[in-house]
């Protein structure tokens, strides 16, 4: 590229989350970065956007040594998305990078992903995107063993663009130092479910209410899954895609009476 790559970040753990931090100062070695991100955790949100409240974004200084721009907004990772887009850049970032993530967005936890789903808000807008997440939950999660491999992946993005209506999903397994990481594997996802449970409780007004706990459960013994390649220390990278439609299952169903 003849010019350093616009890059926007944004994240579903709030802006000053030490995954963002982290995937910011990589970001910037590449080229000029943006940040627009939630103001507070946002995790689980899925696709979810703002429609009934007043929407705020503003500038922020998170770090003071730091020349970056950055927004900090109240809405969700794909609020962020929009309002970077249409009202923050000027125009269209080279790449959507969302994350790091603190936990997995491999297999079905994709569905729920508020990093995942801005990813997929910038690939609806034709913008290449990458979601990145370390399986670890922690807020003092170590990110530095995988900075090469967001790097790497990031970079052969811009290089080489994405297939159209497809966006990354990628997920990094915890490690001590990045040799422990054995490479990257682009993968299929896992079929898995939560099992989940709802724990019934009872306020000191007496009024009930639920915290919903659960178990994952890999139901998938495939090993080009990307529950298999983490096992295994690998990147997992799974090209996902935003068009639900099931083409396997039109066949079937176009033989239907409908209109009998």
């Amino acid at each position: 590229m003849s010019r350093r790559p616009l890059i926007l970040v944004t994240n579903d753990d709030g802006i000053t989350a030490p995954g963002i931090r982290h995937l910011i100062q990589i970001m910037n070695t590449i080229g000029d970065v943006v940040v627009v991100a939630p103001d507070r955790p946002q995790s689980g949100m899925g696709h979810a956007i703002t429609l009934n409240e007043n929407l705020y974004c503003d500038p922020v200084v998170v770090d003071q040594y730091s020349e970056i721009e950055e927004f900090s907004c109240s809405g969700t990772p794909v609020d962020c998305v929009k309002i970077g887009t249409q009202q923050i850049l000027e125009r269209q970032p080279d790449l959507l990078v969302s994350g790091i993530n603190h936990g997995s967005n491999a297999s079905i936890n994709v569905m729920y992903s508020g990093t995942m789903s801005a990813a997929v808000e910038a690939g609806i807008e034709g913008i290449p995107a990458i979601g990145f997440s370390l399986l670890d939950y922690s807020m003092e999660a170590d990110f530095k063993p995988c900075t090469k491999f967001v790097k790497r992946i990031a970079l052969e993005v811009l290089e080489k663009g994405l297939p159209p209506h497809t966006v990354l999903n990628v997920n990094i397994p915890i490690a001590e130092k990045s040799s422990d990481i054995k490479g990257i594997k682009v993968c299929r996802q896992a079929k898995a479910r939560w099992q989940e449970v709802f724990d019934k409780r009872s306020n000191p007004q007496g009024r009930d209410y639920y915290w919903l706990s659960g178990e994952f459960v890999n139901q998938d013994e495939g090993k080009d899954t990307d529950i298999e390649a983490l096992e295994n220390n690998y990147v997992s990278v799974v090209p996902i895609q935003f068009d639900l439609t099931a083409h396997t299952a039109l066949e079937t169903i176009e033989k239907w009476n409908f209109n009998g």
